[in-house]
């Protein structure tokens, strides 16, 4: 079997790409893990061919970068979800508060660690 052409390899990573917004935007992760993979399978023979058409790949260009903003935005959702889990667990514990002193006291929470939901 011979090699792709350059522009099938630049149409497959097009297709990749399309395949790695949706994802992005459905919020489904679990799938990115394997289109990552085919992703860099594609890049790295596209990194082996010498002979490249500069237009399409900067349409291609313009997808890496737009799914790489989608990612970074998915992972600062991320984040913030275990930084507000992790204050949750911090508050279960206890809260800090200062008296009139200005001296830091501990009131732990009694109960079964529930906390209400307020809409």
């Amino acid at each position: 079997m011979s090699d792709p052409k350059p522009q099938q390899l630049i149409d497959e990573l097009d297709q990749i790409l399309d395949r790695e917004r949706k994802a992005l935007m459905a919020g489904d992760l679990g799938k990115l893990e394997d289109l990552v993979t085919k992703k860099e399978k594609v890049i790295g023979k596209l990194n082996s061919v010498s002979e490249l058409e500069r237009d399409s790949l900067a349409q291609v260009q313009t997808k890496v970068s737009r799914n790489q903003q989608l990612l970074d935005s998915a992972m600062d959702g991320i984040r913030a979800v275990a930084a507000r889990m992790a204050e949750t667990r911090r508050i279960r514990k206890g809260l800090d508060v200062y008296d009139q002193a200005g001296k830091r006291a501990r009131h732990s929470t009694r109960g079964g660690g529930k906390l209400e939901k307020r809409a």
